[in-house]
């Protein structure tokens, strides 16, 4: 229940924080780069007091990450760090900058359950049923229902 409340309060975020962002960028004074280091700067003193709150004070993680191994160090610094932190916000910003909220947010936003989904099931050997596949045609459908005009 824990893990429902943080996402759907991710969600709320996340759509509040884009509803802003995209209006930022369609005011023309604002370029998608700058939009993204701003955000990351805000971002990044309060990710790194929540750091030394849970994990150094509370002690809420591990705290050995840097032995973490360089197979686990490289999966964190390429593929969560350089992928979904670097490329994908430059190239969801400049989705953002180019088109419509009410089709950028559904494509990126649907996208990324449906590929973790896939990739759970192909690569992490997590269970896949007809009624998970049946969802992913769904969301699928309704993302391109939502967008084509």
């Amino acid at each position: 229940m824990k893990a429902a409340i943080l996402a759907i309060m991710a969600g709320i975020c996340w759509g509040v924080g884009e509803f802003f962002t995209r209006q930022v960028l369609h005011s023309g004074r604002i370029g998608p780069i700058t939009a993204i280091t701003v955000r990351s700067t805000v971002a990044l003193p309060v990710l790194w007091a929540a750091y030394l709150l849970f994990v150094h004070i509370r002690g809420s993680e591990p705290r050995d990450w840097p032995a973490a191994g360089t197979a686990t160090l490289a999966k964190l610094i390429l593929g969560s760090g350089l992928v979904a932190g670097a490329i994908a916000m430059l190239c969801f910003y400049g989705a953002l900058h180019l088109g419509h909220i009410s089709k950028v947010k559904p494509i990126a936003f649907t996208l990324a359950p449906v590929i973790a989904v896939i990739l759970g099931w192909t690569m992490l050997g997590e269970p896949m049923s007809v009624k998970k596949g049946l969802a992913i045609g769904l969301i699928v459908i309704g993302v391109v229902m939502l967008t084509d005009e």
